[in-house]
């Protein structure tokens, strides 16, 4: 009995000492971390950095902030003080960092409703606008919640009030109240008057839903709340509240926030970082991105010398250059002059991609059980579809009996997609679409003739997966994002799913090819791009918009040239005459920077001569070519009819048609 009471004991006592020296561990790790909060703060006595974009080299790129402009707080307008501390944090002054009130108010509330209230201070707004990513965890709440406390501790009520005045996001890239004042009233932070005041302090609520340049009745009737508020708190009058109600804002035209030749690039990495972390401007941050300085610098070039060459003043172009494999955007443009034309045609100009879109209907077909070389016939009796009684034409206006898969991508035949359409059938071509990265597509007939409404941003992407392999890739600007101790914030993995098979994938690759080697694309040829590419024209009704999207195995590129406001471009305004030229030059800059190289070819194909002009066996005589065919497709089992063989050849083909003619007439008589 000793024995076993002193075992007991024993085992209680190293229980005891585990949960001691875990204790203590924890201690020590729990006062580093305060530390670690504490010596952070303190930092900001010495200023306040700022967060820097680094491109896909490492090299420093631009700052989030290209604006910025801090000014002392006696340098804001008291009127603009008192208004966000009204609307913001009333007492603001009373409370050491956290509001027990507020706090206790938000939770009865979130509890009796179920509806979710903030109750935020100042002080801890400017703690997660500082330090913290805007990810939801408790971890991230107790870490503001000590931030707060620290910074009420270490800063006075003035030099929070000075931070947060100078660091708050109020829209359009734009952050603190003296870049916005001149921005929106075109003066200082301290001269602005009542009503401004509190139409600036209005936006922090919502800065992208109450912008002074996209929503200026919400903006304005935000800041008759902030004018209740301010009059609640005692900071103005009644007369005050009306005199304010009654002013007419002028808000100054819109200016882009960046005007360098790259500015499109940087507006759509901040977007996608204000999307990671929302409004908040942490003081230095690290952002490395996807984008490559040399290619974006040929970007530029390229868009505004091939816009040049036209000679229309207000025509515009986008251009998308990705890493097929992996979505990384390596160059972004998205129109010709980012100070005259600040809107980012590449991620936000929705129009329709005509004939490039063809290549999606055509990797869907295939992807059922076609092949290259399965013939489309009854092309020259279409009837009209659909309620209103549509039917394609040709830009030619010539008309073929029957075409195999490869010759009608070849010449962008518009009546072979539409009847390829029907026989794949509109939600397959809508899936394999969808998986590629084009939502939202119209359930109708002309779906095959690209009459859905796409970005470049996203059309680029999409014609990633036929380098790739048949997987689709999720676009990635932003790679990582490192906070102030070098610790990771944010990661952006690669991401992919497949969508057609490798072999459909270089089937669509071989097809390409030949629209540039000898299709509607060869141009390219004659402009310089001796590598092996492939890429697909489009153009729209009325030639108002013009398209190419291609591809090498390191780059997928799509251009994109019209008006902002869709109008015919010019006469015969082909996407062949428009956009292919920009995307030549940039292929044959870029491939200086990434070598471009052969196309992976997948083992589950095998290899077919054909003749190139009838895609029959060839003959003698024949220009003949390789065609790749996957499990189930057939060989053609004909002679090509149109060149002359040998005598034994021609007395086989000879065979081969009275045999053919005969079949045709039995399958007549029994039907």
């Amino acid at each position: 009995m000793i024995r076993r009471g002193r075992a007991w004991l024993t085992a209680q006592d190293r229980s005891v000492r585990l949960i001691v020296q875990a204790g203590l561990l924890v201690g020590v790790l729990f006062t580093a971390w305060i530390w670690k909060q504490t010596w952070a703060v303190h930092r900001l006595t010495r200023g306040v950095g700022d967060t820097w974009f680094h491109t896909a080299d490492g090299k420093r790129w631009f700052r989030l902030d290209e604006q910025r402009q801090d000014v002392p707080l006696a340098r804001i307008t008291p009127y603009l003080q008192q208004a966000f501390i009204a609307v913001e944090d009333h007492r603001f002054y009373v409370h050491p960092g956290l509001d027990p009130i507020g706090l206790g108010r938000a939770v009865y509330r979130n509890t009796m409703t179920g509806r979710s209230e903030g109750a935020s201070t100042i002080t801890q707004q400017l703690a997660r606008t500082l330090f913290l990513s805007n990810r939801k965890s408790y971890t991230r709440k107790l870490r503001e919640a000590i931030l707060s406390v620290q910074l009420e501790l270490q800063l006075s009520k003035a030099q929070i009030l000075e931070l947060y005045l100078n660091r708050i996001y109020l829209s359009a890239g734009v952050y603190g109240v003296e870049p916005m004042a001149r921005r929106v009233f075109g003066k200082p932070a301290e001269s602005l008057s009542l009503a401004e005041s509190a139409f600036i302090a209005g936006l922090a609520r919502a800065p992208a839903a109450l912008s002074p340049w996209s929503n200026l009745p919400r903006a304005l009737e935000r800041s008759h709340v902030v004018l209740a508020r301010m009059r609640e708190a005692g900071f103005i009058t009644d007369a005050d509240q009306r005199a304010a109600r009654r002013a007419r804002l002028r808000v100054r035209p819109y200016e882009p926030t960046s005007t360098a030749s790259d500015a499109y690039a940087r507006a759509y990495i901040r977007q996608l970082f204000r999307d990671t972390l929302g409004g908040d401007h942490p003081p230095e941050w690290r952002v490395d991105t996807t984008i490559v300085a040399p290619l974006q610098e040929a970007a530029d070039r390229v868009v505004r010398e091939g816009l040049g060459r036209f000679g229309k003043r207000d025509l515009q172009a986008a251009l998308v250059a990705m890493d097929p494999d992996t979505g990384d955007v390596l160059a972004l443009v998205g129109g010709r002059d980012p100070a005259k034309y600040p809107f980012n045609r590449a991620t936000r100009s929705r129009r329709q991609p005509g004939s490039a879109f063809k290549p999606l209907l055509f990797a869907a077909a295939l992807e059922q059980g076609f092949s290259p070389v399965s013939i489309l016939d009854g092309l020259d009796a279409i009837t009209p579809q659909g309620p209103d009684e549509w039917a394609p034409e040709n830009s030619t206006g010539q008309t073929a009996p029957a075409l195999t898969l490869r010759a009608a991508l070849i010449e962008s035949n518009n009546r072979a997609a539409t009847v390829l359409q029907q026989r794949v059938g509109t939600r397959r071509v809508m899936r394999v679409a969808g998986d590629a990265g084009l939502r939202d597509l119209p359930n109708v007939p002309s779906l095959s003739l690209g009459t859905g409404l796409v970005t470049p941003l996203e059309l680029t992407t999409a014609f990633a997966m036929f380098p790739n392999g048949g997987r689709s890739v999720r676009p990635r600007g932003i790679l990582r994002i490192l906070d102030e101790d070098g610790s990771v914030a944010f990661t952006n993995p690669v991401v992919r799913e497949n969508v057609i098979a490798p072999e459909v994938a270089y089937q669509m690759v071989s097809m390409l090819q030949d629209v540039v080697d000898r299709g509607t694309a060869s141009d390219a040829r004659r402009m310089g791009v001796r590598f092996a590419v492939g890429g697909k024209t489009g153009t729209t009704d009325d030639f108002k918009d013009a398209w190419f999207v291609g591809f090498s195995s390191s780059l997928v590129v799509g251009v994109w040239v019209g008006f902002d406001q869709p109008a015919t471009i010019g006469r015969e305004a082909y996407g062949a005459r428009y956009a292919l030229p920009i995307w030549s030059d940039f292929m044959r800059r870029a491939a200086r920077v990434r070598p471009p190289g052969a196309f992976d070819r997948p083992s589950g194909l095998r290899e077919e001569t054909l003749c190139r002009v009838s895609y029959k066996r060839p003959v003698a005589s024949c220009p003949v070519y390789t065609e790749y065919l996957k499990r189930g497709d057939a060989s053609p089992d004909q002679l090509c009819p149109v060149h002359k063989g040998t005598l034994r050849q021609q007395v086989t083909r000879t065979i081969e048609g009275w045999t053919a003619g005969l079949a045709r007439k039995i399958r007549g008589l029994f039907h």
